[in-house]
């Protein structure tokens, strides 16, 4: 299964919209979402700092700042990801 990961932070807009998109794809094209806060993390601040969100598929950076619903999906079925028939 394809693993996305979205690297966030609490109280961030941009961040809440990316995670809107990519729970949106979700229930269409099936993958592993996991969901990392840089705030937990001090290696990850000083990576990311205000430069989120950042979204990986199986560990290529896919997306910086914003997720586009049509793009996600392209970028997913190339990743191996499968639509449901």
């Amino acid at each position: 299964m394809v693993l996305v990961e979205l690297f966030s932070k609490d109280n961030c807009c941009l961040c809440d919209d990316a995670k809107g998109v990519l729970l949106k794809v979700q229930k269409e094209i099936p993958f592993e979402l996991q969901e990392i806060k840089i705030q937990d993390d001090e290696n990850l601040i000083r990576e990311y700092g205000t430069k989120i969100p950042v979204v990986f598929i199986n560990g290529r950076m896919a997306f910086k700042y914003h997720v586009y619903e049509l793009e996600l999906k392209e970028k997913l079925r190339r990743a191996g990801a499968l639509t449901p028939q």
